[in-house]
């Protein structure tokens, strides 16, 4: 299947509804951060890019953003997403981000840096934050997310086992507002917020997903499709009056 059709015929938003209703949780999230600004004026770091959605969301709200990823597909695939859609602003480059330290070119240039659901794979996530805090500028803000160390498993997969070595699955189940702090601290960011998002409704319709996947990928996103619109007008409330644990904890930190 050709991985960008979508794209081509319905632009950026379907790059937001290729995989489960929690990227979309996570984009609108970091779309309250990045408040749109003068074409280029600032500098942002997608740290963990996949196929770059996030990054390309923020070109398209002005900033001058550069993806980082391992994967050669991946980044071959994001590149070509950002030309069908218009965002020149989008860059990417093939990295490993545990060798971040590795790129003297980007320390210190950056205003931004995302992370999103990409530290949880990282065994020195203590490294990892050290690495991107040296990436950015005095004051440069990092947003990032990463599973709720609280969740309630979705599917079996969700409750482990944990993987011992970097393998691509997660090596931890997730962080608590603790943990970031401490992680925070040790890197050199002070803590603007801690929030959460993805609740009760997206994580049941990304759990349907998951499941009928195993029958076949595209009947379960056509029978996903049509639900992918209620998360966002609804979730705050259900996930309120259920109690429900969100699965994603969200972090905005700056750098000293």
């Amino acid at each position: 299947m050709d991985k960008s059709a979508l794209v081509r015929a319905f632009g950026f938003p379907a790059t937001l509804i290729h995989g489960d209703t929690l990227v979309l949780d996570r984009w609108l999230w970091l779309r309250r951060n990045l408040p749109k600004i003068e074409s280029g004026s600032k500098r942002l770091l997608d740290v963990g890019c996949g196929t770059g959605a996030f990054t390309i969301g923020a070109a398209r709200r002005g900033y001058a953003a550069l993806g980082l990823s391992w994967d050669e597909r991946n980044q071959s695939v994001a590149a070509e997403r950002a030309a069908l859609i218009g965002a020149p602003l989008a860059k990417f480059e093939i990295q490993d981000v545990r060798h971040l330290d590795q790129r003297p070119d980007l320390r210190g240039r950056f205003d931004v840096a995302i992370c999103c659901e990409n530290i949880e794979h990282i065994l020195d996530d203590r490294k990892l934050m050290r690495d991107i805090a040296a990436c950015l500028k005095p004051g440069g803000l990092l947003l990032l997310t990463s599973p709720n160390v609280d969740y309630r498993s979705m599917t079996k997969d969700d409750d482990g086992p944990f993987s011992t070595v970097e393998d691509g699955s997660h090596v931890r189940k997730g962080y608590s507002a603790a943990s970031l702090e401490a992680l925070c601290a040790h890197a050199g960011f002070n803590v603007v917020r801690i929030g959460f998002c993805s609740g009760f409704l997206s994580q049941k319709i990304t759990a349907m997903l998951r499941v009928i996947s195993k029958i076949h990928p595209l009947l379960a996103w056509g029978i996903v499709l049509p639900f992918r619109l209620l998360p966002p007008v609804f979730d705050p409330w259900l996930t309120r009056s259920s109690r429900w644990p969100p699965f994603t904890i969200t972090l905005t930190a700056s750098k000293r």
